[in-house]
């Protein structure tokens, strides 16, 4: 065997611009990817909840058992990094014996090496593994065992695809060696991830608000300038004259001349400016408020340092010799860690732990899969970094959401335990008498909703209820729901009246943090698409909060968001309209009149509003939502009951049930009408009946009526009673990382400690 004269990595191997991130396979569809046990990946997150349950095991010793795994199941088709070497710069592959060159390698890992091959036509008909070889500077590799990846055989010089079998830790050492030499010579990179979103900002009051965030956050910034860089931090933005004052700790900055680029870190954006002019003061730099802003999107989730002493443990897929490696977790976020490891770990991108179990301390173990996403360069104390794609096992899904929550917004919690200082924040907030009710119509609730919060806390798949506590009681409170297949519903919003507690600085800092808790929960669930709520707009805040960001956000008319103003009208179960429907059948709605009713909303109402709410044609029952909240042991169900006349239906009625304690309003508890014709209105007092009866059989004495036209004689005739009228406010999933950004910019802007 021909070995590498530099087996080992160097202090500068894999380090191209300090991270590695894998690239979508060009030979491997989502489906073929998932039905090998493929993590797929969209945006930054799992692809499908289908993965959730692709792999599972009966125990840790069963999964450990299967290590060594099949390289076809230890790492992906595309591991590793691109080559792009030609010539004498390349890796070259050859078959059979190291003279029968077949090309070029242009990418390679020490599990699969794909090859652009010389000639126009490559026999892959070899179903039994062969002898291998790769050369690269005058150094050869091998024998290695290869087998052939199916390939299109029928276009010249189609890509070649060989899986590598059998390779052995001393192997996979020299593979890697290659491309550190590659990486440091140019002629390899990091595999291409798809491009973060983009957009350029020149509201003016917006850059200032984000500018005013950032200062008081005291997030880190780099300037660069003719190849040099400089990191710093704003220090102060001066409001009345728009400057900007930065500060470097570096002892003799060399500021130079401008013009600068200044890249900043918002919440979770990276910003970046020009600064045409500026001038240096010894460690500080002054600049001008930029009149435009270009924001860089880098992450989904947002990551936190990980609490001391979280530890990973887990064998390498390819090569158990390594022995079970234990290794410190720096920081996480609901779908991947970062960890530190060694360069003789022998981790590369594409690489597919099956199990990787998390010490979180107290005896606490959350058993989770991943995939390597990116390997930094050896730093200075001899380590690696290692970014991975995770994903908890089903039977730790809770456990895991529960940790991450609180890592990520220690100063909340969830309100088990709490309950009675909930309902004197809800008194004290003045939540009670929303809508012109009273607190004493909420006691009959109170207990049903003291046994929800217990339960919520350990079914995180529906439910976040989050408070923010202190030496006085809880300070503030937001709860969110699952009630849809891809809809989570945000609700039972409260804060404190009067002066912050003692400690607290900011005056935003407690809305900030519940915010961040209970927005960033959903981002845990594989199926989340859209945030749901029924915002009261007489309330700057929720008005400047929601309103104002969701019209802004129609403006684009990109279809992510929506906003309008309804009506919440109370109807008592027992409270018959006594009108006469004789003229009108009610009855379950058809096949063809859910059809009909499907395509009449769709035609009515915008993409995002069908969608979040299941009433698209094949989501209608909400069968897969009902079972779910039944395997927890909770209510949630839907009807739909059509009026018709001679046989022609003209309205119908969208009947919905949830938990008892769920939402202190029944919000749950709620009843769409939709006029199929176009006087359907007829036959709403009629429909209206009909629901007081389904809701009377389910012991509900009340429900609301969401009224989303402009009303008219029916409300009258249906016996309705006037209500709230609050905005219904719908974001896409999309939108939840950037409405985050805004919030964090209308709660720390707030504070002035920092601009002058």
């Amino acid at each position: 065997m021909m070995r590498s004269q530099n087996p080992e990595p160097s202090a500068s191997s894999l380090n191209q611009g300090g991270s590695v991130v894998l690239a979508t396979s060009p030979t491997m569809t989502g489906d073929a990817a998932r039905r090998r046990g493929v993590l797929t990946m969209d945006g930054g997150i799992p692809a499908s909840a289908k993965f959730q349950h692709a792999i599972e095991f009966g125990s840790g010793d069963a999964l450990r058992n299967v290590i060594p795994l099949p390289p076809a199941e230890a790492a992906l088709d595309d591991s590793g990094y691109s080559l792009h070497g030609t010539g004498p710069t390349a890796i070259t592959c050859a078959l059979g014996s190291p003279d029968a060159v077949l090309g070029e390698v242009t990418r390679l890992s020490p599990t699969v090496v794909w090859v652009a091959p010389r000639e126009p036509q490559v026999d892959t008909s070899e179903a039994r593994t062969f002898p291998v070889y790769l050369s690269f500077n005058g150094v050869t590799i091998g024998p290695l065992n290869a087998a052939f990846i199916r390939t299109d055989a029928d276009m010249p010089h189609a890509p070649v695809g060989l899986q590598l079998v059998g390779v052995s830790v001393e192997q996979g050492r020299e593979i890697l060696g290659f491309l550190a030499d590659a990486l440091r010579r140019g002629i390899a990179e990091p595999a291409a991830s798809a491009l973060p979103v983009q957009d350029i900002i020149v509201d003016p009051e917006r850059i200032r608000s984000i500018f005013s965030a950032i200062c008081a956050s005291g997030n880190k910034g780099v300037l660069r300038r003719q190849g040099r860089v400089v990191r710093m931090v704003l220090e102060r933005f001066h409001a009345s004259t728009g400057q900007l004052e930065w500060r470097t700790e570096e002892s003799t900055p060399d500021w130079g001349d401008p013009a600068y680029d200044i890249d900043v870190i918002g919440y979770n954006s990276a910003y970046r400016m020009r600064a045409e002019t500026g001038r240096g003061e010894g460690d500080r730099l002054f600049t001008t408020l930029p009149a435009q802003l270009f924001r860089i999107r880098h992450r989904w989730h947002r990551r936190v340092p990980a609490p001391e002493g979280i530890r990973a443990r887990f064998h390498h897929p390819l090569w158990r010799e390594q022995g079970l490696l234990r290794r410190e977790v720096l920081d996480l976020s609901f779908s991947g860690l970062c960890v530190r490891c060694l360069p003789q770990d022998l981790m590369f991108p594409g690489l597919l732990p099956p199990l990787i179990e998390l010490e979180l301390g107290d005896g606490l173990m959350v058993s989770v899969r991943g995939e390597i996403r990116y390997v930094s360069g050896v730093r200075a104390d001899g380590t690696v970094l290692c970014g991975l794609s995770v994903l908890p096992y089903s039977s730790d899904e809770a456990r895991w959401v529960r940790f991450v929550s609180q890592t990520m917004s220690p100063a909340t919690r969830t309100s088990e335990g709490l309950v009675d200082q909930l309902w004197d924040l809800f008194n004290r907030s003045g939540f009670f008498s929303l809508g012109g009710s009273s607190p004493e119509e909420f006691e009959e609730l109170k207990l049903n909703f003291a046994s929800l919060a217990k339960r919520a806390a350990e079914v995180p798949q529906l439910f976040c209820q989050a408070v923010w506590p202190s030496e006085r009681g809880i300070e503030a409170t937001l709860s969110f729901t699952k009630p849809y297949r891809h809809a989570w519903l945000g609700h039972q919003v409260a804060k404190r009246p009067g002066k912050p507690p003692p400690g607290v600085q900011e005056a935003g800092q407690i809305m900030r943090d519940i915010y961040l808790r209970t927005f960033e929960h959903p981002q845990s669930d594989p199926d989340f698409h859209w945030v749901i709520a029924y915002v009261e707009a007489l309330n700057p805040w929720i008005a400047k909060a929601h309103v104002r960001y969701a019209e802004r956000q129609m403006e684009s008319g990109a279809g992510l968001a929506f906003t309008r103003k309804i009506q919440k009208m109370k109807a008592f179960s027992h409270e018959l309209s006594g009108r006469d429907h004789r003229e009108f059948e009610v009855g379950p709605a058809t096949a063809g009149e859910l059809s009909l009713l499907a395509a009449t909303i769709a035609r009515k109402f915008p993409t995002c509003y069908v969608e979040s709410l299941d009433l698209t044609r094949d989501r209608l029952d909400m069968t897969p939502v009902t079972q779910k909240w039944k395997s927890f042991g909770m209510e949630r169900e839907r009807s739909i009951l059509v009026a018709r006349r001679h046989g022609i239906p003209y309205a119908a009625a969208v009947m919905e049930l949830g938990q008892l304690g769920a939402n202190l309003f029944r919000l749950l508890d709620n009843t769409r009408m939709f006029s199929l014709v176009e006087d359907g209105t007829r036959a709403y007092s009629a429909l209206m009946d009909a629901a007081r009866n389904w809701y009377l059989a389910r012991r509900r004495p009340s429900f609301l009526y969401l009224r989303e036209d402009e009303g008219g004689s029916y409300v009258q005739e249906c016996g309705l009673h006037d209500g709230p009228d609050p905005y219904m406010w719908i974001i896409s999933s999309k939108l939840v990382p950037d409405f985050l950004e805004h919030i964090s910019e209308l709660t720390i802007g707030r504070r002035g400690a920092h601009s002058r």
